[in-house]
């Protein structure tokens, strides 16, 4: 946690608003359903973000929850914060150790492939002095290619359009956007990477589960139900499809 700062203001109707949006929460942790447009972080924090807005569950001695990992900016769904020092260690070991596991939802476009499922192994490349910090993809015998894997499974298909489910096995910079316009089908609302024809006010990609061990040892499961446009979408592409969709809930597993 963050000690001993002066607490900033903030309003009552973003105290509500990400409030609102508390999936889960314990001495240790808080979950979020983070809604897509809300930057988890901002250079300097100047402006709204869910790390500005942790200071609404800050103590009065300025102690106040603390980010643990990121999601991009355009994105929904998963993001947990720590709310001890201990708990914090915690969280960002697991991470950096590549030990939670994350499950996205994401629709796309284009080349949908004829397999169920398959995995995408291809290293990617910031480019260099791009302020955007675009990402491309690389290969292996590029020194400053960094290795990135995602697994995908299709759960809808209808014609050119899909409903993925995406695992990514390593964390890299925009990796999953890449990835799918990399193999022909990218994700719709992608304005940075995507080639398809449909378009979305905002990308079509949503962090629905995310599996971590606690600080106590047990192992938790969080789940973010879409949000209204990205059922509303997946209603519209796949009609009288028979998805379960992610329910909102925690659960532990083992």
């Amino acid at each position: 946690m963050t000690r001993n700062r002066p607490i900033p203001f903030i309003s009552e109707s973003d105290q509500k608003f990400v409030r609102s949006f508390v999936i889960y929460e314990d001495r240790n942790v808080i979950a979020f359903n983070k809604p897509s447009g809300l930057p988890v972080q901002t250079r300097g924090n100047k402006s709204r973000s869910l790390d500005h807005l942790l200071w609404t569950f800050a103590k009065s001695n300025g102690k106040r929850p603390k980010l643990v990992h990121r999601i991009d900016a355009e994105t929904s769904g998963v993001v947990i914060v720590a709310k001890t020092h201990p708990s914090a260690v915690h969280f960002s070991k697991v991470f950096a150790d590549h030990q939670a596991e994350k499950t996205y939802h994401a629709i796309v476009e284009g080349e949908i492939p004829k397999e169920s499922n398959g995995i995408v192994e291809i290293p990617l490349i910031v480019r260099p002095n791009d302020p955007n910090k675009n990402v491309v993809l690389g290969h292996e015998r590029m020194a400053n290619a960094k290795p990135a894997i995602t697994l995908w499974k299709v759960l809808l298909r209808n014609g050119h359009r899909s409903l993925l489910e995406l695992s990514p096995k390593t964390g890299r910079t925009h990796q999953l956007r890449v990835h799918m316009t990399g193999i022909g089908c990218s994700i719709i609302g992608d304005r940075m990477y995507g080639t398809g024809r449909l378009s979305a006010d905002r990308l079509m990609l949503h962090a629905s589960d995310l599996l971590v061990s606690l600080p106590n040892g047990d192992k938790m499961n969080f789940q973010a139900p879409w949000q209204e446009d990205f059922d509303t979408l997946t209603e519209s592409l796949f009609p009288g499809n028979q998805f379960t969709k992610p329910a909102g809930k925690k659960e532990k597993v083992g």
